[in-house]
């Protein structure tokens, strides 16, 4: 995974805790409850309060996806400044309902930030040339994630590109087994474990398609099944969890896939658009 090294230090461990072996976790767990001591020790100092090797600090920072302890160190403390920067918009009780509204939109702005920061041009690119040039596309999503690729769905639809949606695992399934080499999976879990999705992962790449996974950011047998990752990153609050939080991500990230490859689609979406216009024109009145 290549991502940014300048924040989410917490946030992709807490995505990965349950992968950790035993002295990792106790890393892990020093460094979200210390966060402000960690930015002032060195690797010895934290090291022997944990009474572990170096090298195991060190070891865990790579896994993380740093270079090493300082470039982890200097992420960690910016978290920690912006930590301190964002502490106003925790939703009280007390709060108006503008104030509210102000910062459920703060939260989501910072969502969006925070997945662009992470987003890995090389993948996307590869997943945009995927999209391209597929002869058909299928989204498959469960739940609040089904709705996302019905959306999706709903957007592609106008680059004249045969494309699908479905949220039934038996349809999923159903439908992952006609697939072929010259097609596109696009498989959306926020928890990158979802069971269907990873059956739906496993046919899809049997037929030999192209699978596009997005999802949460941090390791998980979904990013590790398909051929292209694209992470959303969210925080859950008193009142949203991660997952709900993740759907504009998931949306916005969607919308950059669509927006580039009607670039490539240019001179066929002409008439698609035209034709769905003169159909859709008799709904109104």
């Amino acid at each position: 995974m290549n991502t940014s090294e300048t924040t989410h230090v917490k946030h992709r461990i807490r995505s990965s805790y349950d992968t950790f072996r035993e002295k990792e976790k106790l890393v892990a767990d020093y460094i979200l409850q210390h966060p402000d001591v960690i930015v002032h020790s060195t690797i010895s100092q934290v090291a022997e309060e944990l009474q572990v090797a170096e090298a195991t600090v060190f070891r865990f920072c790579k896994r993380l996806g740093f270079k090493g302890y300082q470039a982890m160190k200097i992420a960690l403390a910016s978290e920690v400044v912006q930590g301190i920067q964002n502490i106003h918009e925790t939703i009280q009780e007390g709060d108006d309902v503008k104030m509210v509204a102000e910062k459920v939109f703060q939260s989501n702005t910072r969502t969006l930030e925070e997945t662009f920061n992470v987003l890995d041009k090389e993948m996307f690119t590869k997943a945009v040339e995927m999209m391209s040039h597929a002869r058909r596309i299928e989204f498959y999503g469960n739940g609040g994630s089904g709705v996302i690729a019905l959306d999706a769905h709903h957007k592609f639809m106008r680059t004249g590109i045969p494309t699908i949606a479905y949220s039934d695992s038996h349809f999923q399934m159903m439908s992952a087994s006609q697939l072929t080499e010259n097609d596109t999976a696009v498989l959306i879990s926020h928890s990158g474990s979802n069971r269907d999705m990873l059956q739906v992962a496993d046919v899809a790449n049997e037929r030999g398609a192209n699978t596009i996974g997005i999802t949460n950011l941090g390791k998980s047998p979904l990013s590790e099944r398909v051929d292209v990752s694209l992470f959303t990153v969210s925080e859950e609050t008193d009142y949203r969890s991660e997952a709900l939080a993740s759907r504009l991500a998931q949306l916005t990230l969607i919308d950059a896939l669509f927006v580039n490859v009607s670039i490539v689609h240019k001179e066929k979406m002409e008439d698609v658009l035209i034709n769905l216009r003169k159909a859709i024109s008799v709904k109104r009145v």
